[in-house]
């Protein structure tokens, strides 16, 4: 999600006190240099494969990658029946870090804040594997800030979805709006959700800091800086109802151009989806898709360190 009616400037909304969650996934809390997140996390049974770390949208929460309306949605859930740690963070400015930061974080600090976040995570809880950053809208821009100012040895890859690099949206229709284009933008046809999507995601939806929303419009020149020092593999997916983000060949073609450092960029045009890809039926899909890519960047890695066959 991009835009929520209701812009956060204060009395911060904290996290949901009674959020259901899939079996094996509990709720979090992370130090990152004395800053306080909060998130979902799910475990293997065994060492992990590799990290997943997932980034929400604005207006939403650690909640989007565990949704609840249907057990085929939950990438925390599925992620960890198939050998992967998933840590789902509520971005700087959302949960436990609501109350401290009301206003939220603008982009580049919250791209170091969650890195120290990466940092502690790893080093507890997952020494020595390799972690791959899945991001959906805002928390696409945040995964590319963290592989943009990461050493390309300390990320296995980053997988994004919902944000291209031209808006598809007038400037002017960016602020709050309790209309119907807003429901429309933010998910498409409703057909492509489980019935009770809506409902059980009330928990999931969270209200949009300001700092948020004010650097929405000057994503395309951020990214100008920000995309070239992406180092690691990229993956792009764009749902087929995209809303927000121009999805033609032109617009992607410029999306992946400026990732001239990235070492492979695939890109994936996901039908029966819209915006909100991880809450619908293709939620599956796209998740086993973003799965697979973590799977051929460990591939990519243990060839670069002499260990393939």
């Amino acid at each position: 999600m991009y835009v929520q009616p209701a812009v956060r400037t204060s009395q911060p909304v904290s996290a949901p006190q009674h959020r259901e969650l899939s079996p094996g996934v509990r709720p979090v809390t992370i130090d990152a240099d004395g800053i306080t997140l909060s998130g979902l996390l799910s475990e293997p049974a065994h060492s992990p494969r590799a990290v997943i770390v997932a980034l929400h949208g604005g207006g939403m929460n650690a909640g989007y990658f565990d949704g609840q309306a249907h057990p085929d949605v939950s990438l925390l859930a599925l992620g960890a029946r198939l050998g992967h740690t998933v840590l789902a963070l509520d971005r700087p400015g959302y949960g436990a870090s609501a109350v401290r930061f009301p206003g939220g974080q603008r982009l580049s600090t919250q791209a170091v804040t969650v890195r120290a976040a990466i940092a502690a995570f790893a080093a507890a809880h997952a020494p020595g594997a390799g972690t791959l950053v899945l991001g959906h809208s805002f928390g696409a821009k945040v995964a590319f800030a963290v592989a943009a100012g990461c050493d390309a040895s300390a990320l296995l890859g980053v997988d994004v979805s919902g944000c291209g690099r031209r808006l598809a949206v007038p400037a002017g229709r960016l602020g709050p709006d309790r209309g119907e284009g807003l429901r429309h933008r933010n998910w498409g046809p409703l057909n492509l959700y489980p019935s009770d999507t809506f409902r059980m995601s009330q928990t999931v939806v969270a209200p949009m800091p300001a700092r948020e929303l004010s650097t929405v419009t000057g994503w395309t020149r951020l990214s100008a800086a920000i995309l070239p020092r992406v180092g690691v593999p990229v993956r792009l997916t764009f749902a087929q109802h995209e809303a927000w983000w121009g999805c033609e060949d032109e617009d992607v073609a410029d999306l992946v151009e400026r990732l001239s450092a990235a070492p492979r960029v695939v890109v994936d045009h996901l039908p029966h989806a819209g915006h909100n890809i991880s809450l619908g039926w293709a939620a599956r899909a796209y998740h086993l898709k973003a799965l697979a890519f973590a799977e051929e960047c460990l591939t990519a890695r243990a060839h670069e360190a002499g260990q393939g066959g």
